[in-house]
């Protein structure tokens, strides 16, 4: 058994058979990805020992709001609540939560060492090319927590595709579909149906499916794989969508169904759909696992304190007065797009918007849509993920400079946010948008933690 006496060992040990092959292989995840070794460490672990409900959220956009808010809905129902999701913004172990409480770094690295010796024999058998996941690593770290921490459900957030992503081992009897459009295509394929195929694979057999609206090319994918595995499948109808009523402090006030008007702690305009499916979803989940009826006006009461009561950190968050100050993960277009629409209403001039998108992302896009609503926008950049490249500066200013007259670089966060301070005043207002490294610095500089959620 391997002792690990920190994180950052424990990390390097997990990414140690990818290492060995050159990094996660180029090309589509049916030829690349293989979920065989996280099968085998599951059984050979006895992993999951205790029974559970598992839903497994996948989609293009909304997919790791849709976990947490269905995790956080079934804690408000009364169960202890497992989850996994990604991208962490500190320590990976924000990744596997219990009721919102990241895995402690102890039991972290004890599970890992008491995994490991079956970890290395698998990896040892492993061919030239292939590769233990670091998501099964992960997958199978949660589920022996889950197991010691008697989670009785657990929200699962596929990392890319579906088919052949590791989260999609366990025994979902929920799938959940957020809104599915051309991504990766290098991996998932060049059309929406494909892309829609490898997502779908989440379903399982004699099991419960629902989606948001799509197209009619996604739904019809959808519904031939359901069909296929003898599945119910249904797409939330847009009459039965919450619907945007206003802004509250800290969130927005949403009409849904028979919950009535709704307070959603959550700023996005896009968390509407996120939440509708959530709820959606949870209910399913808690059918199975029984507790408070249903039909109960206590049922609606503790759905609607769960929707008031969430805290999802870096997506569309604000995070101060004076001046006000919102951070947001947005790296394209649309999303840029609706996290200005989604904050549109409470912004004071002047409007200083901090950018740092990577150079393999939209940052045209992400430009476009703040430069629009900013007097002043400022570039920036972040070391945290060394793997990150952005676009030459001076090439970058000129492309925003399309959309806002005065655009400035600053080489880190810190004086970007120094710099914004000044410009905006203490009545004005600070966006800070792009990757989630930059998020994450950014939070950290309000002393904000992520431990518990």
């Amino acid at each position: 058994m391997t002792n690990f006496t920190t994180e950052a060992d424990a990390i390097s040990y997990i990414f140690r058979s990818m290492r060995r092959v050159g990094g996660a292989p180029h090309g589509p995840d049916d030829l690349t990805r293989d979920v065989t070794p996280t099968r085998r460490l599951l059984a050979a672990t006895g992993l999951p020992s205790q029974p559970r409900q598992y839903a497994v959220v996948t989609g293009s956009k909304g997919k790791g709001s849709t976990t947490f808010i269905t995790a956080r809905l079934l804690q408000a129902l009364g169960h202890r609540v497992g989850m996994m999701s990604s991208p962490h913004l500190v320590s990976w172990r924000e990744r596997i939560r219990v009721d919102g409480q990241a895995i402690p770094e102890a039991d972290f690295l004890r599970i890992l060492g008491e995994l490991s010796p079956e970890i290395d024999r698998i990896e040892e058998g492993l061919g030239e090319k292939r590769y233990f996941s670091p998501q099964g690593l992960f997958l199978g770290v949660a589920l022996r927590w889950f197991d010691e921490q008697n989670v009785s459900a657990a929200v699962l957030e596929v990392g890319r595709g579906g088919r052949f992503d590791d989260i999609a081992v366990v025994p979902n009897q929920l799938s959940l579909f957020t809104p599915i459009m051309l991504e990766h295509p290098e991996q998932l394929g060049p059309t929406v149906e494909r892309i829609a195929w490898h997502k779908s694979g989440i379903i399982k057999p004699y099991s419960t499916a629902y989606s948001v609206p799509q197209s009619p090319a996604v739904l019809n994918i959808l519904q031939a794989e359901a069909e296929a595995q003898h599945t119910s499948f249904s797409w939330v109808a847009e009459k039965d969508m919450g619907v945007y009523l206003g802004p509250i402090t800290g969130g927005q006030q949403i009409a849904l169904g028979r919950y009535g008007e709704v307070n959603l702690s959550l700023l996005g305009r896009y968390q509407i759909i996120n939440a509708s499916l959530a709820v959606i979803g949870a209910g399913n989940m808690h059918g199975r696992l029984g507790g408070i009826p249903h039909g109960s006006e206590a049922y609606i009461e503790r759905i609607r304190v769960g929707l008031g009561s969430l805290h999802w950190p870096g997506r569309c968050q604000q995070i101060d007065d004076h001046p006000l100050v919102f951070v947001d993960g947005a790296i394209n277009d649309e999303s840029a797009r609706l996290m200005v629409e989604s904050v549109r209403e409470q912004l004071r001039l002047p409007v200083v918007s901090i950018l740092s998108v990577p150079a393999d992302k939209d940052y045209p896009g992400v430009y476009a849509a703040l430069g629009g609503v900013s007097q002043h926008v400022i570039l920036t950049e972040t070391t945290r993920n060394p793997g990150l490249k952005f676009p030459e500066p001076t090439e970058a200013a000129s492309l925003a400079g399309q959309y806002c007259q005065d655009v400035r670089f600053q080489p880190t966060i810190e004086p970007a946010v120094e710099e914004a301070r000044r410009l905006a005043g203490r009545d004005g207002t600070i966006l800070i948008v792009g990757t989630q490294s930059i998020v994450a610095e950014s939070l950290g500089m309000w002393g904000m933690s992520f431990e518990q959620l």
